[in-house]
């Protein structure tokens, strides 16, 4: 049974730091592309940042660039996603998710719908 379990939500001031785990189990975490999604009420779930089975390719968000950083650890079977500076509209809930490796360069991998396994979603509160 596949299980991603996301970690490291909460609340932070604005301008502060958190760091959110994904550790996956069940897959071949190696033969899967990462994804972090974000999905604040009344708004549609995001792509906020890629990361390719090998590490190779990574995309982020144009609001959050320069701010966030995805990487993963496969012999952990871990993706991480580290977030500084952060600001109220960065607030929401946070879903890692698990697409499969077919050899090809993954397209459209900021369509949810594109995803094989999903999270549980973690909640990211910034004050102000």
């Amino acid at each position: 049974q596949v299980q991603l379990v996301e970690s490291g939500g909460g609340l932070v001031q604005a301008g502060g730091s958190l760091r959110l785990s994904c550790a996956a189990s069940g897959l071949t975490f190696g033969s899967y592309h990462m994804g972090w999604f974000r999905q604040a009420p009344g708004k549609d779930r995001e792509c906020v940042a890629f990361i390719t089975w090998s590490s190779a390719y990574t995309y982020s968000v144009d609001s959050v660039k320069g701010r966030f950083t995805i990487s993963r650890d496969n012999a952990k079977n871990t993706v991480y996603l580290q977030m500084n500076s952060l600001k109220p509209e960065d607030t929401a809930v946070y879903y890692c998710a698990a697409r499969w490796w077919d050899g090809s360069f993954p397209d459209s991998f900021r369509s949810p719908s594109r995803y094989d396994y999903w999270g549980q979603g973690t909640q990211v509160t910034v004050s102000s």
